[in-house]
């Protein structure tokens, strides 16, 4: 079939496209910004690529053209589709009918953590050798890539497929949640607050959409949620018709049950106060997972997975060596640099409550390596939701495991971050010019800090930017000192 995405470059695009090549269809697309690194796995993967949305990028004998929901009425290119009656579909309708039908699908919801989960939920039944299939909203770095069809050379096909499910809406003809197009066999839930203010005018609207997914779970499926999420419970009592298994934190002595806790089929344990080391439980299942990652929000993450992979037949013990290895996702606090003892990471943390989990495995780690140095947050809140100022009032707190908070203005935002950083308790600053908090930076920073910058957006490449920026001010450094001497 000849194919045409309007779109393109979104992640969840981009991917679905280089699907649509790999199952043989012609595949070309559109969009505003064709910029790596989608562009360039597009173009390594042969997928022609037009910039803009004339009407001429068009082919003049496409069968399909699907439509991004970042695609409105107006865009040209949706209007020349509607105007000659070209048959169209979304995203997500197009993977759920011509990838997922007739596949076991493994959904990770939630509005924090769905990229990690369905990376180390993937990443489990690869390592279990069940070939699956795979679509997710980042880059693993187990994989390398961010998308792939099921099966292997050495397995033939496989009918396992990871999806990283979005409650965002799915085009501008169909409102309704992406989610709603996948079908899962196997649900996680992870979590479920505010977000989306561009789309939802208050939680409530989220949870009816949540419980749209839940309706579509078969009976012989499962759905995966911690036992604590008020959000989850609601949604949940709206209807429920597939078999639920919840899990929380083991907070009494080993294997006692917490006496304010409804009852949950699973718990984990902390081995280790900076996460690195962590246990599941269940009436006669223990298994240990020791890896690189930090955090409370990551072993929960992990907990679901490992009980989803079960439900798919993978075992736990089995689950806890794959972790071990699992090496995380592309701007999840990786390390994109290290220069004279100081780490700079690169992370998509963009709601209060995803700055201040991963903040708080910054620091755990940070005092489990009885290291001097800091963790310095540096932000720039630009989503959808934070330029109207949803989350304006949580922002202070979510920083509060950082030891100095370095905030930047992004230029379309009408409410001013300087009053955040006014209410931090950390010493805390606003920028609105990159070169200066670049300079600043690099001038305060010191031997043992971790810098870590979050961001949704591309932050003017300033992760990889501020190493070279480090490096460069160490060099001179050292040449001044050397002709000093």
């Amino acid at each position: 079939m000849r194919l045409h995405i309007l779109g393109i470059c979104g992640t969840f695009m981009g991917s679905l496209a280089q699907l649509a090549k790999a199952q043989g269809h012609q595949v070309s697309g559109s969009d505003a910004g064709v910029y790596p690194p989608m562009s360039d796995q597009l173009q390594a993967a042969g997928i022609e690529l037009t910039e803009g949305f004339d009407p001429s990028g068009i082919p003049d004998d496409v069968e399909l053209v699907i439509i991004g929901n970042a695609m409105s009425r107006g865009n040209p290119s949706v209007e020349y589709v509607l105007d000659r009656g070209i048959a169209y579909m979304s995203g997500p309708q197009w993977l759920g009918q011509y990838v997922l039908q007739g596949k076991w699908v493994a959904a990770v919801s939630g509005t924090h953590g769905k990229t990690t989960t369905s990376s180390m939920l993937a990443w489990i039944l690869e390592y279990a050798n069940m070939a699956p299939g795979f679509l997710i909203g980042g880059v693993p770095e187990n994989f390398g890539v961010s998308a792939r069809l099921p099966g292997s050379e050495n397995l033939g096909d496989s009918p396992f497929f990871v999806i990283e499910a979005d409650e965002y809406d799915t085009a501008f003809f169909d409102k309704r949640s992406k989610f709603v197009h996948y079908q899962p066999r196997t649900l996680i839930v992870n979590n479920l607050e505010f977000d989306h203010a561009d789309i939802f005018p208050d939680l409530a609207a989220i949870e009816r959409q949540f419980h749209h997914v839940i309706r579509t779970v078969p009976a012989s499926g499962l759905i995966v949620a911690p036992s604590n999420e008020p959000a989850i419970k609601r949604v949940l009592e709206m209807g429920c018709w597939t078999p639920v298994q919840t899990f929380e934190q083991e907070l009494g002595q080993k294997g006692e049950q917490h006496k304010e806790s409804a009852p949950c089929d699973w718990q984990w344990r902390l081995d280790k106060a900076d996460a690195s080391q962590f246990s599941l439980l269940a009436d006669g299942i223990e298994a240990t997972v020791n890896w690189s990652l930090s955090g409370l929000h990551n072993v929960s993450n992990a907990i679901a997975a490992m009980i989803a992979a079960r439900h798919m037949g993978v075992t736990p013990e089995i689950s806890a060596k794959a972790l071990a290895e699992f090496i995380s996702v592309k701007r999840r606090m990786e390390l994109v640099g290290e220069v004279n003892g100081i780490q700079v990471f690169d992370d998509f943390a963009h709601h209060p409550t995803a700055i201040k989990t991963t903040l708080a495995g910054a620091k755990a780690r940070q005092q489990s390596e009885n290291s001097a140095g800091r963790v310095i947050a540096v932000l720039e809140p630009r989503s959808n939701t934070m330029k109207l100022g949803v989350h304006k009032n949580e922002l202070a707190a979510s920083v509060l495991d950082a030891d100095k908070a370095f905030w930047f203005q992004p230029a379309n935002m009408d409410w001013s971050l300087a009053d955040v950083a006014e209410q931090c308790d950390v010493p805390a600053v606003c920028f609105d010019d990159l070169t200066e908090l670049r300079q600043t930076l690099v001038s305060q920073a010191q031997p043992g800090d971790r810098i870590v910058v979050m961001s949704n957006g591309s932050f003017g490449g300033l992760p990889r930017v501020l190493v070279s920026d480090l490096a460069e001010s160490t060099l001179t450094e050292n040449n001044v000192t050397e002709g000093r001497g």
